[in-house]
């Protein structure tokens, strides 16, 4: 049976997909409703047809044959930082409870239910002297963020984390849970794509992970008054562009709100800020830091030696769910005019609404291809991001308008492209891959989900 695109189930299809499930299963007319279908970012206002609280993997296949039999598409969110649609039609599957961890360190391997957060994950080898491809933020889950291509603090040592999948747990179209493995040449085409495509060819329940060496952790952040920030910002590319790939630095001028998620000390206050970390020992990556350093009056310090589970902490991202709007493009360089434009379109006294922008340095291993995989390689030596905080909906044509004008101020330097989960809400996945890309991926999603089944962030489609 058809579902239309904005027609609500009926009472039988809701008590139907209740009984074929162990976990919960929520409708518009729920008193939890409400709260239970909004994402991280709550910029986005979902409305899905239903809500499956998924208790196992078990229910992640019942409800996707559930969906296959009655014409509706699906799709899968711990708890949706990636969101960015109101999934009209479709039935989300909250994967949360899917939380095991497995570590095997004489493997280097660790294995992870799609509910595990990158926190989680990274204080489970702490001792171990390995590291996953860990992001800024550990309420990222780690299957989403590996889906969809995975930009890691390592990333320049060890790739994308797209790259460090060894084997994928997945519901296919037809319902069936299975493992994809590179051994097995049917799922070749398969696994490529999951390795940075997104959520459009399968429901991912766990993943099988690389992990890398990381004896030794030395990261954190200094913060400088903004009046400092142009000398800062030079001195930044001065360090980043001798750097050795065991080292990544974060450039960013901030512009912080009162707000409970900002330390106290630093709350109301623009300052320009250098976030790093170092795989190596203390010494090594202080002489690489000191151009920093001398760079201009630190007024915050938090540089030490870390253990695995702290590296998400490094960045001091917000964990609580937030309105928020991200965007990035990378960059072929950044020049003395580039640093002039960045510090006046955003920098102190130009009035941006952005909370910050931020200069990333890439490039690395991102430009080795490790294993195949949809993520592919990207040559580029910076990433400039936008982010701010939305509080109300009636802002965010003047957030566009300031992202627009910061992308518009880069487009001499800029490719025109971005990493996948650094796309604007309503941009295309055209955007962060090459045509050729694009088409192959269709053409697995063609094969492996005609019916159009299963529904990502980033359609492939679009």
């Amino acid at each position: 049976m058809e579902i239309a695109a904005r027609e609500p189930l009926g009472t039988t299809l809701l008590d139907e997909l209740r009984t074929a499930v162990a976990g919960a299963v929520l409708g518009p007319g729920d008193p939890e409703w409400d709260v239970a279908r909004l994402p991280w970012n709550r910029l986005v206002d979902q409305q899905p047809l239903a809500l499956v609280i998924a208790a196992d993997a078990a229910d992640v296949a019942a409800t996707v044959r559930w969906a296959a039999r009655n014409g509706v598409t699906v799709s899968a969110q711990p708890n949706g930082h990636g969101a960015s649609a109101a999934l009209d039609g479709t039935v989300l599957v909250r994967t949360a409870a899917l939380d095991d961890i497995w570590v095997d360190a004489d493997a280097h391997v660790a294995r992870v239910g799609a509910g595990v957060k990158w926190g989680d994950l990274q204080t489970a080898l702490d001792g171990t002297g390995l590291t996953g491809l860990v992001g800024s933020n550990p309420d990222v889950t780690v299957v989403g963020y590996s889906l969809c291509g995975g930009l890691s603090w390592f990333s320049r040592a060890y790739g994308a984390g797209a790259g460090s999948i060894r084997a994928a747990e997945v519901v296919d179209a037809a319902g069936e849970l299975r493992w994809v493995r590179p051994d097995d040449a049917a799922d070749a085409d398969l696994l490529w794509a999951l390795r940075g495509g997104g959520g459009e060819f399968a429901l991912v329940t766990a993943l099988e992970l690389d992990l890398h060496p990381a004896p030794r952790i030395y990261g954190g952040l200094l913060g400088y008054p903004a009046e400092a920030a142009g000398s800062v910002l030079r001195a930044f590319l001065d360090v980043t562009r001798a750097a050795p790939e065991e080292l990544t630095a974060w450039f960013t001028l901030m512009h912080l709100p009162d707000a409970p998620f900002v330390p106290a000390e630093m709350r109301g206050l623009s300052l320009a800020v250098v976030t790093a970390t170092y795989l190596g020992d203390p010494e090594s990556a202080e002489r690489l830091l000191a151009p920093l350093r001398a760079a201009g009056p630190v007024l915050r310090d938090t540089l030490r030696s870390v253990a695995p589970g702290e590296v998400g902490l490094l960045a001091e991202e917000p964990v609580d769910p937030v309105p928020a709007v991200l965007a990035g493009t990378r960059l072929h360089g950044f020049d003395d005019d580039a640093v002039d434009e960045l510090l006046r379109v955003a920098g102190a006294g130009s009035g941006t609404p952005l909370l910050q922008v931020q200069l990333r340095h890439v490039g690395g291993a991102l430009a080795r291809e490790r294993v195949p995989a949809a993520a592919g390689t990207a040559d580029e030596p910076y990433l400039l991001t936008g982010l701010t905080i939305v509080p109300s909906p009636d802002l965010a044509p003047l957030v566009s308008a300031a992202l627009d004008q910061l992308f518009t101020t880069f487009a001499p330097w800029s490719t025109g492209t971005a990493p996948l989960t650094f796309l604007d809400r309503d941009e295309s996945i055209r955007r962060a891959y090459p045509a050729a890309t694009i088409d192959r991926l269709r053409a697995v999603k063609a094969a492996v989900d005609p019916a159009g089944t299963f529904r990502g962030n980033r359609p492939v489609d679009a």
